[in-house]
């Protein structure tokens, strides 16, 4: 009877371990989903990956996840207008 309920704890126990190690390992990814970060599928297999890997990558996942790229899209959008004002100006000289 103690063998069973031993082996019952055991398993209960287990059960729980695998259960946090798959909550640790999402929260990078489930960060970065969260805040729409283009890279989120990224993120979220380099914290897969850095757990396997004594937890050095997942850290760095975690980091990644909470920053935001810097994307050329601002200063693309400043070039736009101006290349439409200097069309515009054109269109009304000529």
């Amino acid at each position: 009877m103690l063998d069973i309920f031993a082996l019952i704890v055991l398993g209960v126990i287990c059960a729980a371990a695998i259960w946090l190690i798959v909550m640790i390992g999402n929260i990078p990814g489930n960060i970065a989903r969260a805040a729409e970060h283009p890279q989120a599928d990224a993120i979220s297999v380099l914290a897969w990956i850095g757990l396997l890997t004594a937890g050095i990558g997942w850290f760095v996942a975690l980091v990644w996840s909470k920053t935001k790229p810097i994307t050329a899209s601002a200063a693309l959008e400043q070039r736009v207008a101006e290349l439409e004002k200097q069309l515009q100006s054109q269109e009304v000289d000529a």
